[in-house]
């Protein structure tokens, strides 16, 4: 993280904004269209297929086979689809030299199994996991992140204790998730454990920004601008150098073929990302009503 000198100032310039220009409705505009354009995009989703996100493997049941071979990932598709297997995807393990990953929606482990040694591949891994387990474990994450999302609301509700501070803070982390979830269908990634972990880890992330930032507005002396750019100051070098890991961990990963921590660090990126437009958009919007306004007070 970067350091502030002996005179606060970062060794890099945080955007000159002017908040007094904008009227609250300007300023909370913004934030509520893509919150509402993500709403939308994962309600057409679930009309289409019956899921708000396309869950992966863990969550639906079928079987992964990690195969060596010289042939392509077109030949090996065909190679199993002649022979009635329904091949979800072949992936390439880039770590590794002609080494694929094959997913089936089928269960039977035994017959891709030998499919596969009578077509000459080498099988170095396979595992099935059935619907039932699948869904199981489907239904574990999403309370799991229920869970979690619930347990933060109170939490910040019992430090505020006032309603538009603490809700500013829940709307943020709320918009901080749902904006991956819809970016996550439109570039086609599944909802596997990794992405549920790193939408558990978004919660912690947003609820980390929004509180420095009420905080240092309703806690600490100096006028609401001031306070907001003492906020600022640590609060976007915070995100920036959490955005900046979490891309280089994606794209490491991805050119060394290693799995779950591609996927992970996207969604990483999208929600903090987001959590940069929330924080600093609506968050403050709802902050600066509350003291100017005096409502709930």
């Amino acid at each position: 993280m970067a350091e502030a000198d002996a005179t606060g100032k970062l060794p890099f310039s945080l955007p000159d904004v002017d908040y007094e220009q904008y009227t609250n409705r300007q300023l909370i505009t913004v934030p509520l269209v893509v919150l509402v354009i993500a709403l939308a995009v994962i309600a057409g989703f679930f009309v289409l297929t019956g899921s708000p996100v396309q869950p992966g493997l863990a969550f639906t049941g079928g079987t992964e086979l990690q195969v060596t071979t010289t042939d392509t990932a077109a030949q090996i598709e065909s190679t199993f689809e002649s022979n009635g297997f329904d091949v979800e995807s072949v992936q390439p393990i880039r770590s590794q030299e002609n080494a694929f990953i094959i997913t089936f929606q089928s269960t039977d482990t035994d017959a891709i199994q030998t499919q596969a040694e009578g077509a000459g591949y080498d099988v170095n891994s396979i595992q099935g996991r059935s619907a039932s387990f699948g869904a199981q474990s489907q239904s574990q994450a999403l309370i799991g992140l229920a869970i979690a999302f619930g347990g933060m609301a109170v939490l910040v509700f019992a430090l505020f204790r006032t309603f538009i501070p603490s809700i500013a803070v829940v709307a943020s982390a709320f918009s901080d998730i749902v904006i991956p979830l819809a970016l996550m269908n439109i570039f086609g990634m599944e909802l596997t454990l990794g992405t549920v972990a790193a939408l558990l880890m978004l919660i912690g992330y947003s609820v980390d920004s929004d509180l420095l930032l009420n905080n240092h507005i309703l806690r600490r002396s100096g006028g609401f601008y001031e306070s907001t750019y003492r906020a600022m100051r640590t609060g976007v070098t915070m995100t920036l150098t959490s955005i900046a890991a979490m891309t280089v961990m994606a794209i490491t990963a991805f050119l060394f073929g290693i799995p779950l921590l591609p996927a992970v660090g996207t969604v990483l990126v999208f929600g903090l990302t987001a959590d940069l437009m929330n924080t600093y958009m609506l968050n403050i919007t709802l902050l600066r009503y509350y003291k100017y306004e005096g409502v709930a007070r």
